[in-house]
């Protein structure tokens, strides 16, 4: 690490140290059946939003928690993985993860290692860059991590929640805690969705743009990109900059979505308030998003028209069926198209049942469609199946009673989307949504312990002087 890089971790801890006030602890240790120690908080998931809920409940003074990822070290989250840009969508200057601590801004870091003239001149922020920044943010502010780290169930036991995981070396292990977090991004409560005549066909003739593709087999074949979002423009680009023959992205609406809703979105009344709204506004407001989808923007766009060997099918919603040859055949509107291969830019579907970490409890957690009944010009089954959270972004039940304890879980993912708009899962939101989610979980945390607040109280007696009892009449 550079002289530049150390320097600015030690000006982040003197300003922590600046800001700590109330610098009190104010948790009480709590023992497990089992004689473990019971963290106050599990937070499932060591990417930006993870780390960003840790570092505000550490701010807090939460001190007991535990950060876990099945991923391992530098591969949490899509940076490293599925995300195929080559910058960032988001303007440079939106910050996050520092949760308004200056020296801890993306800003801060990138100028230290480029200099400010580097950071003067750049457009949007690399994606590699990002990726190293939130290594550099989880090891400045000390995070506990654990990698390779898989959650299989989630269950309730004597007034805790039993985490059960398998660790890095395959070992399974048991924790007990009073809260966790889900921030567990795009697919943590369901699956990467792929239309059903899209997975009948072989394996190795299609793939999701979340999947591990090997763009170096698809030199010289004729690739079709199903959808119009930027990932699949992401996608269409790699295969194009890997020398394919051809690549066809298949768009059902007439013309590519090239609003982005999320930059309108982005004032602090939306990402303050819009999860305080009745059940009828939030369900406007996010059915409107989401059925635009993410536009991209025109580098995104550049970066695939300057191969001339890219085109766009508008108008195409299409059907996919496997030929004798090994090919692929889409049937559209505008014709039939044979390809080698296809990637499916299709998004992800809400589907507990499909996650073994809920299994205990995924059939008796409620829905938007359990909840509200929008107008038909509103409706939308797909986002229906969206978890409805609680005010402090909990799981709700279904059915009350069932398994009433799923209110100590919260949800900080793609998933909080219907009912708090970007929050887990949007760079854009966190400044605002952290602090929310954190002081929802110390609410609660205060709550439960009450009466050893109480006690405590009423035995206080440290004194702040000392009276001369010369002076007593």
């Amino acid at each position: 690490m550079s002289a530049a890089l150390l320097e600015l971790q030690r000006q982040v801890q003197t300003d922590l140290t600046t800001i700590a006030h109330p610098r009190m602890r104010w948790l009480t240790a709590k023992t497990a059946p089992d004689g473990s120690d019971v963290l106050d908080v599990l937070v499932v998931g060591a990417g930006q939003s993870g780390i960003a809920t840790a570092f505000g409940l550490k701010r807090a003074r939460v001190d007991n928690i535990l950060v876990v990822d099945r991923a391992a070290r530098g591969l949490e989250g899509p940076w490293n993985t599925y995300a195929r840009m080559d910058t960032l969508r988001s303007p440079k200057d939106f910050t996050g993860p520092d949760l308004d601590l200056p020296s801890l801004t993306y800003e801060a870091w990138h100028t230290a290692k480029y200099g400010r003239e580097n950071w003067q001149q750049l457009g949007l922020i690399a994606r590699q860059d990002w990726a190293d920044y939130l290594l550099w943010v989880r090891d400045t502010i000390d995070i506990p991590v654990c990698n390779g780290t898989d959650v299989q169930r989630i269950d309730h036991r004597d007034g805790f929640l039993v985490v059960e995981m398998s660790d890095a070396d395959g070992l399974s292990v048991e924790r007990y805690a009073r809260r966790v977090v889900l921030a567990t991004g795009q697919d943590g409560m369901g699956c990467w969705w792929l239309p059903p005549d899209i997975a009948a066909l072989p394996e190795e003739l299609r793939a999701h743009t979340a999947d591990e593709i090997n763009f170096g087999a698809l030199k010289g074949r004729r690739v079709a990109i199903i959808g119009a979002g930027a990932s699949a423009f992401d996608n269409a680009a790699c295969a194009l900059e890997h020398g394919a023959k051809e690549v066809a992205l298949f768009c059902r609406r007439d013309r590519p979505q090239v609003i982005q809703p999320y930059r309108w979105l982005t004032f602090r009344g939306f990402l303050n308030h819009l999860g305080d709204l009745d059940d009828v506004w939030r369900w406007r407001f996010m059915q409107r998003i989401m059925s635009l989808r993410e536009g991209f923007p025109q580098q995104t766009y550049d970066r695939c028209a300057r191969h001339n060997n890219f085109r766009i099918v508008a108008g195409a919603p299409c059907t996919a069926n496997a030929t004798t040859n090994s090919r692929v055949a889409l049937s559209t509107p505008r014709g039939t198209f044979e390809v080698d291969f296809v990637i499916a830019g299709t998004g992800i579907e809400m589907d507990f049942a499909a996650r073994p970490e809920l299994s205990v409890f995924a059939h008796n957690i409620a829905t938007w469609g359990d909840c509200y009944l929008p107008p038909p010009e509103e409706r939308n089954e797909r986002l229906a199946r969206y978890p409805y959270l609680s005010s402090d972004f909990t799981l709700a039940e279904k059915v009350t009673d069932q398994t009433p304890w799923i209110d100590k879980i919260h949800v900080f993912s793609i998933a909080s989307t219907m009912s708090f708009g970007p929050s887990g899962s949007s760079i854009n939101a966190m400044t605002t949504c952290v602090p929310k989610l954190v002081s929802s979980i110390t609410k609660k945390l205060f709550q439960d312990d009450i009466h050893t607040h109480w006690d405590s109280l009423t035995a206080y007696d440290v004194p702040q002087a000392i009276i001369d009892e010369a002076v007593l009449k």
